[in-house]
């Protein structure tokens, strides 16, 4: 007992105790994660974990080659190992493949006369071990035609076709305003962007469980089940009905979280078997299987006045879209359209082009699209700015949009666009120390820990980056979302098929529960398919559309709470509020708790969330294409060794338009993660496909920024201007940051080397400079 204690004890006192800290509570708190603890503790149930009674164990057998027609399948060995329960293949395929995304219905659940990629499903096996199942699916015995494979995406155009739909899958002209326009100053650039893989946290893994109605139960890490329901029910020939998919623990996805190329065989095995079915895939098979970022390759050409003001943009866009569609058509609407980036372009002439190849397929990737475009127009507006001699971030502030002006696209900007804001914020923040400030033996070289590097090779840069990506409503998707709020007990639960993928809906939707009912126990229910459709976890877009239903539905059910009050003292619900758990009227005559209101009641509601419409761009590009805009501004500080190439990325000051900050912690960890990702596609992300074979489809191959490799990340400002038709006015945070680090990064490069940087990621090679 300490000396205070004591003395307080012996004059007959005790010292009070601290008072508790208040629990976060509503909109504006960082209301921790209801899943935090378990996922801490290991105790998170994911897809993995899962078990049946009666489980058999799943195994797929993949193309090991890139292009080849398949002459014969030869199943007999596998089908005779002990253990084994069934072998499939594309004959025991009794439906037609369909995407549930809105994107083509061009790819098989297995292959059958053709192997179009590296990976592709052939066949898979169910045993009674997994060992069983592996060893199984290597004794089908495929006997292949092996093809020339077409890996370069110019050459797809004059290719023999690689599917019956052809080597396009889409293309965009987009001309906005003269082409005869011309200015004084003219820069061109030709630039690549390597394939990103999203590199889930946790490897595909799924249940299938027969039903007794014939149909299947799907336990998935589904970022959009009911897309994956009706994919699967039309490859078994079901209806939807007879399909449910229940979503497991997603260990994070920025990106289509599962490939549906072990989804829908499990499903398949279950039936042909009337056993569950399950399988976990090897961080190889994740790699051969799920969609990557697009590789794209652009050629720009900006013409500006000798002030530095953008006349006219052409540029020409080619995204590799791999072997199948998948969601490429929406990437390339999103590259030709934000193709000059938030700035003010009087004339534009885009060529946008999304070609098949027989490299890995495409698909959604965190800014997919914007990404690409982002880190090329700002390698232009370096250009421009060297070209005459003025600061980067000068040409920049003389060239972004604000609210109401007219994007290339024809939309105009009406939601807030405080670019210039952004920008200046990063601008005039300090920098940070040199390192000739710094004892010599404390410097952070280029190279990692104890850099390989001189200190006299290294060079400090400084670099902008610029980017913005839409929200919602792509080309006339209809955007909705449907949620129920229910209260007894007080205890609230909310019913809505929104997946929490890491972006943290179910967190805020409990916010937003609390702050409208002022009921502080929130439920979120698991997702699955018997609820009303939400749509896909892309873009941030629950945020936005599944907040919003949520909101909606939680509205409906405090006018229920507050009507009987209402109506007892003779006034309107409107002169009632709800705050810290009681309902007080606007004259202090009405006061009660919450918790006495809802005694003995049974509240609830359903609303749907549906953003006003848009539309496909038309055959000149044009179109009010998209719901809500976001925007980010970076600068970039790096150290450069000029002699090996190696860069370290010292510092990234971060501006960003978040409408509303709804839950602090959760928007600092999203801005900090995605800018984290961009580093990554920025210096060391590039999934290497030689001949079209996936390389080194590993952690250890595939080099993933490390918290080593994460620099500084301040978040010097967030604009909170409330973009009024979105609900809370917030806006999604995650991508926009991926979208503009990468850029900011090659920019500061450029600026410590003086070489031009057109490839991402940055190559030592790029970052040399010789003769010094």
């Amino acid at each position: 007992m300490s000396n205070d204690a004591a003395t307080a004890e012996a004059a007959g006192t005790t010292e009070a105790a601290p008072a508790p800290e208040p629990i976060p509570h509503g909109l504006g708190a960082s209301l921790p994660p209801a899943d935090a603890r378990a996922k801490t503790e290991g105790t998170f149930p994911y897809a993995a974990d899962l078990w049946a009674e009666g489980l058999l164990w799943a195994a797929v057998l993949r193309s090991s080659h890139a292009h080849a027609r398949i002459v014969s399948i030869d199943t007999s060995h596998a089908r005779e190992m002990p253990g084994v329960r069934a072998v499939v293949t594309h004959e025991d395929v009794p439906g037609t493949p369909l995407h549930g995304r809105g994107s083509r219905a061009d790819r098989p659940v297995f292959a059958s006369e053709v192997v179009r990629h590296h990976g592709e499903p052939i066949a898979a096996v169910a045993a009674d071990h997994p060992d069983t199942a592996r060893m199984a699916a290597a004794a089908v015995i495929v006997e292949y035609e092996v093809l020339e494979p077409v890996t370069d995406p110019e050459q797809a155009f004059e290719a023999e076709p690689l599917h019956p739909d052809g080597n396009l899958v889409r293309h965009i002209p987009l001309r906005h305003g003269d082409p005869e326009a011309a200015g004084e100053v003219v820069v061109e650039g030709l630039y690549r962007i390597g394939r990103q893989d999203p590199a889930p946290i946790g490897a595909e893994a799924g249940l299938a469980v027969p039903r007794p109605d014939g149909g299947v139960e799907l336990y998935l890490a589904s970022t959009d089940p009911h897309g994956d329901r009706d994919t699967a029910a039309a490859c078994y020939g079901l209806s939807p009905e007879q399909v449910k998919v229940v979503v497991t623990g997603v260990p994070g996805a920025t990106a289509d979280r599962e490939d549906q190329g072990f989804q829908l065989p499990l499903g398949l095995l279950a039936l042909k078997t009337g056993c569950p079915v399950k399988l976990t895939a090897t961080r190889e098979e994740s790699f051969l299987g799920h969609v990557h970022r697009h590789p794209t390759l652009l050629r720009y050409r900006h013409h500006a006045d000798a002030e530095g003001r953008v006349v006219k943009v052409e540029a020409q866009i080619l995204l590799d879209a791999g072997a199948y569609a998948d969601t490429s058509s929406d990437a390339l609407a999103a590259a030709v359209a934000f193709a000059c980036g938030p700035y003010v372009v009087p004339n534009a002439f885009i060529e946008g082009w999304a070609v098949r190849t027989n490299n890995p397929p495409s698909g959604h990737v965190r800014g997919e699209g914007a990404m690409q475009v982002c880190a090329a127009y700002e390698a232009q507006m370096d250009k421009i700015a060297k070209k005459l001699g003025l600061d980067p971030a000068e040409v920049r502030l003389r060239n972004v949009l604000a609210t109401g002006d007219v994007l290339p696209t024809g939309q105009t900007v009406t939601c807030p666009a405080p670019v210039a804001e952004l920008l200046q914020a990063v601008r005039d923040f300090p920098l940070p120390a040199l390192p000739k400030d710094t004892p010599e033996d404390e410097w952070l070289l280029p190279g990692g820990p104890e850099g390989a590097g001189e200190p006299g090779a290294v060079r400090r840069g400084v670099g902008y980056g610029i980017g913005m990506v839409h929200m919602l409503g792509a080309e006339g998707a209809d955007e909705v979302s449907t949620a129920t709020v229910k209260v007894q007990d007080g205890v609230a639960t909310v019913l809505c098929a929104a997946v929490e993928t890491g972006q943290g809906f179910t967190t805020l939707a409990r916010q937003i529960v609390q702050e409208t009912l002022g009921v502080d126990e929130v439920h979120v229910a698991p997702v699955d398919t018997d609820q009303p459709p939400a749509g896909p976890g892309c873009r941030g877009r629950h945020t936005w559309v599944s907040g919003g239903a949520v909101e909606r539905a939680a509205k409906m059910v405090r006018t229920q709470l507050l009507q009987p009050l209402a109506h007892q003292f003779g006034m309107s619900t409107e002169l009632l509020q709800i705050a810290d758990g009681k309902i007080t009227s606007y004259d202090g005559v009405l006061s009660t708790t919450v918790a006495e209101a809802l005694e003995g009641k049974e509240l609830w509601a359903t609303a749907q969330c549906r953003p006003h419409p848009t539309e496909p761009l038309d055959e000149s590009g044009q179109g009010d294409a998209f719901v809500g805009m976001s925007f980010c501004a970076i600068r970039a500080v790096v150290d450069v060794d000029i002699e090996i190439g190696s860069v370290r990325v010292v510092e990234l000051a971060v501006a960003q338009d978040v409408g509303r900050v709804l839950n602090p912690a959760q928007l600092t960890a999203r801005i900090e993660a995605g800018v984290t990702q961009g580093v990554g596609i920025a210096l060391t992300e590039n999934l290497r496909t030689p001949r079209g074979l996936i390389r080194h489809p590993d952690l250890t191959g595939y080099a993933l920024p490390t918290a080593l490799d994460a620099p500084d990340i301040r978040i010097v400002k967030l604009v909170e201007e409330r973009d009024v038709v979105a609900p809370f006015g917030a806006k999604a945070v995650s991508a926009v940051p991926v979208v503009a680090s990468p850029a900011a990064v090659a920019s500061a490069v450029r600026a410590a080397t003086g070489r031009p940087v057109n490839r991402l990621p940055v190559r030592p090679q790029a970052a040399v400079v010789t003769g010094n």
